[in-house]
């Protein structure tokens, strides 16, 4: 920065003037010559918009530069390299950030690595290739996945049972499932909508996709898929899934060796006695499920806890996430970075699961005491991970068919929606070489 140049003054004020200016340059030029990095804080007090600073995080990774993600620092906080394009981008997005100096930058990182502190830097590397998997025509619902992705300006490709039939999961690192049903009942749809365009239009779909594909029913199509989506994560990918997409994908995998449907699904009645043969060996999550055999029952099976749910109001529907050791569980303390540790609940077709359902190998990430359920849990199989997050919508507390899609602008700091892209930066982690 090159100073301008001053005349001398006669006076002793002219003086003390020119002196003061000449100071305050100096302090200004100093302190951005230091000014090599960029906080993005993540706390309630000073974050204007939450949603798109994952967006900003996201984009930066998407540049082939890495991000330090400070977990329990301020809420989870972003620390970058410092440009004039990124502060560029803060500000077009409405994104908070903080210039610091090296200086500052290495306080702040020296007191995480503090082992008093509850805290840990955590590399993100690479922006993960994301797949949303979704029928291609519109829906009588809205994905609050794909509503949050578009939001914070992360980029996604939309597959569905072709794609993944053809082996397209490879390419991807990151895939999302959300109001689907793996199990062939349509998604339980029957008793309340079966005379209803929409309803019938899909079945057609469904069945005509099934077809196509080789498979004579939509149930033996769908566990296709599902075992293909098993295979991805197995292999080392990430799933994310929400509402009725996880404990329908558990169940499809667990009746792969029977028929649970009932004609009015697949033209020919269940198998005798199909609960005893239901193999929970081959599920992710969940074991010792009943299923709900009533068609017209809005409901899979007993996983769900959205019917145990009587003595719990809404105004007092809130789950709290679990505190994990930053230093020693970096992978549950990163689905849990949050600027409040309680979450304001919403319901879905399965809003919450029952904890006797859920294996013990799977971790517990939140849960509503009041009522003894989980909400957002997770799990490895094989090399890779899933996370199954119940309910919905946060944003819109009993989302039903036909309503009005979620304005994010009115919900820019949700801490509901924030779960969500938690997983969506989980896979840019660094791999820390396993201990032997």
């Amino acid at each position: 920065m090159v100073l301008p140049k001053f005349k001398i003054y006669k006076t002793k004020k002219e003086y003390s003037i020119q002196k003061w200016v000449l100071f305050f340059l100096l302090l200004f030029t100093i302190q951005f010559s230091f000014a090599s990095y960029i906080l993005i804080p993540m706390d309630v007090e000073t974050q204007e918009n939450h949603l798109k600073a994952y967006g900003i995080t996201y984009w930066v990774l998407a540049k082939n530069e890495k991000v330090n993600w400070l977990l329990n620092y301020r809420g989870g906080s972003f620390l970058l390299k410092d440009s004039e394009e990124i502060r560029k981008e803060c500000q077009i997005r409405g994104v908070s950030f903080e210039v610091l100096s090296d200086a500052k930058t290495a306080q702040i990182l020296d007191e995480i690595s503090s082992p008093s502190k509850n805290q840990e830097a955590v590399i993100l590397e690479k922006a993960p290739k994301i797949a949303v998997y979704s029928p291609k025509g519109s829906q009588p619902w809205d994905d609050a996945v794909t509503m949050v992705l578009t939001y914070a300006e992360i980029p996604y490709d939309v597959v569905y049972d072709t794609e993944v039939l053809e082996g397209e999961l490879l390419l991807y690192d990151w895939l999302h499932l959300h109001h689907e049903d793996f199990t062939g009942q349509f998604g339980k749809f029957y008793g309340a909508y079966r005379a209803t365009p929409w309803y019938i239009n899909d079945k057609k779909e469904a069945e005509a996709l099934a077809a196509k594909l080789g498979y004579e029913k939509v149930s033996k199509e769908k566990l296709a898929v599902a075992t293909s989506i098993s295979d991805y994560v197995i292999g080392g990918g990430f799933m994310f899934a929400m509402c009725s997409a996880t404990d329908s994908f558990d169940i499809a995998l667990a009746a792969s060796d029977t028929d649970i449907c009932e004609p009015m699904f697949d033209g020919d009645p269940s198998a005798p006695n199909y609960q005893s043969h239901l193999d929970f060996s081959k599920t992710f999550a969940f074991r010792d499920f009943i299923l709900e055999r009533n068609p017209l029952e809005y409901e899979f099976s007993s996983i769900d806890m959205t019917a145990k749910r009587k003595t719990v109001q809404k105004e007092t529907d809130y789950f709290t996430l679990m505190e994990f050791s930053a230093k020693w569980d970096p992978i549950p303390t990163m689905l849990c970075q949050n600027h409040t540790a309680l979450v304001k609940g919403f319901m879905g077709q399965t809003t919450a699961y029952d904890p006797n359902t859920i294996r013990s190998t799977v971790l517990t990430l939140a849960e509503n005491k009041v009522n003894g359920e989980a909400r957002y849990i997770h799990g490895i199989k094989g090399k890779g991970f899933f996370t199954f997050y119940g309910g919905h919508d946060p944003e819109d507390y009993q989302h039903r068919v036909g309503d009005p899609k979620t304005e994010l602008e009115l919900h820019p700091n949700s801490p509901g929606y924030r779960l969500i892209l938690n997983n969506v930066l989980f896979p840019a982690a660094k791999k820390k070489k396993q201990k032997t």
